[in-house]
């Protein structure tokens, strides 16, 4: 008898745990299961390219914006983003900082909001 109440109570402890578990899946976004917000500062070495054209782009901003390059849709939701509008940037400037690091593998003609990506 004890050892099938043993049993139970495993098995009541199996089903809460998945239940549980069921409860706390995060869907992963255009990045992931990090938001773009949080991945947004990973792009401070490029605000100041970002809010000028005519900045230069830094080593650590084109080091940041390859490893995020990767994918698009990530870039594109980054610079979207509420962390991206509250730090100044211009998304018309932004979405050049992949040209201007002469990346030949970047995404020409990904639409990013209203822009395309040169």
């Amino acid at each position: 008898m004890a050892a099938a109440l043993k049993l139970m109570c495993v098995m009541g402890l199996i089903v809460l745990v998945s239940i549980l578990e069921i409860g706390n899946v995060d869907a992963a976004g255009e990045c992931g299961k990090s938001s773009p917000d949080n991945e947004a500062m990973k792009l401070a070495p490029c605000a100041e390219a970002a809010q000028d054209a005519k900045a230069p782009v830094s080593a650590a901003c084109c080091d940041q914006v390859k490893k995020m390059g990767q994918n698009p849709s990530c870039l594109c939701a980054i610079l979207l983003s509420n962390t991206a509008k509250a730090s100044g940037i211009k998304l018309e400037n932004a979405i050049t900082i992949p040209k201007r690091c002469n990346f030949a593998n970047r995404p020409v003609g990904y639409k990013c909001g209203p822009y395309t990506l040169p």
